[in-house]
Parts: structure tokens; sequence; C-alpha cells
């Protein structure tokens, strides 16, 4: 329980570390690859994040999906990797190889797909080395580059408002 307690505390200290030295780099490259975070606990039929990619033309082999999900036990999704509370040591630290990795991976577009206030979540978002990041509304606007208001449920218009405004941004490829 006093680890949990560490572990949480040290989560939150990166996390705000992370934001403070956050520097925004905004290019003009176009899209090519996205990853994607979303929580497992609150809804488990995301099919329309491939449709979404689809229609952002993006490869299916550039498209990388983690899910989190609060229980402990191993659970099998049709996503890349599945996340818990048991990737991360007492110190905060990532101990999961393939989590690792995608924080390592500079995407051009991080989509952050969750509504919840969990620090894990968060964390990934904020330590993903992502060119450009966006979600759902969150309460911390230091996470994102760009903020779609939308709710959780109502994903036809969180797909039509990402792609209005990649379009403004001339992010998507012809």
């Amino acid at each position: 329980m006093i680890l949990k307690g560490f572990k949480e505390k040290s989560i939150k200290k990166q996390l705000s570390s992370f934001l403070k030295n956050r520097q925004l780099k905004f290019s003009d490259k176009k899209i090519e690859s996205v990853g994607i975070i979303l929580s497992a606990d609150e809804e488990n039929d995301f099919e329309f994040l491939k449709t979404l990619a689809t229609r952002l033309k993006i490869s299916p082999n550039k498209l990388k999906i983690i899910a989190y999900t609060s229980s402990k036990k191993e659970m099998t999704y049709a996503w890349d990797v599945c996340f818990n509370p048991n990737d991360f040591t007492w110190n905060g630290r990532v101990k999961n190889a393939e989590l690792q990795t995608f924080i390592n991976t500079e995407f051009d577009l991080l989509i952050s797909y969750y509504s919840t206030d969990v620090t894990t979540l968060k964390y990934i978002t904020a330590a993903s080395k992502s060119v450009f990041k966006t979600s759902i509304f969150q309460n911390d606007k230091r996470l994102n580059d760009l903020i779609i208001n939308t709710d959780l449920q109502n994903v036809e218009a969180f797909k039509n408002e990402l792609y209005k405004y990649l379009t403004v941004l001339n992010k998507i490829k012809e």
C-alpha cells in the first residue's frame, strides 16, 4: 500500500517535470504515422480509430494503438499493447519494454482518446516523443497541441473535427 503511494507520487512528479520542460515542436510535415492512447476501462469498441486512420490516409503498419486498463491481470485485446499499473516500478519508471518503445516513437500525430483523469495515461501522453498531440477534452491543457471538446461516445464528431483541423493545418497528405 505504501509503495502504491510512492508510485503515484513519483509518476505525478515526473509528469509535472515533462509538462514544465515541454517544448512545442510544430512542423509542417504531413502526418504519416499515428499513435493512439486509449482507456479500455471506458470503452471496449474502438474500431472507429482504425477507420479514422484510413480517413487520414495512414497505412495500417503506421498505426500503433495502446490501451490502459486499471485491472492488474493480463488482458488480451485487439490492440498492439495493453498496459496496467503493474507496468510501472514503485518509483514511477516504465518497466514494460513495448510501452517504453511506444513512448520513444516519434509519431507524427498522437491521439489521446480517454476522458478519465488517470495519472498514468497523462504520463504516457506527456512522455511521448510525438510531434503533434491531440485529444478529446482534458483538464490539463498543457498535455496536447490540439484539444477537440467532444464526448467520448460522439466518435463521428471527433473524427470530423480532427479531420477538419488537420486539413486547415495542412497536415494531411494528398
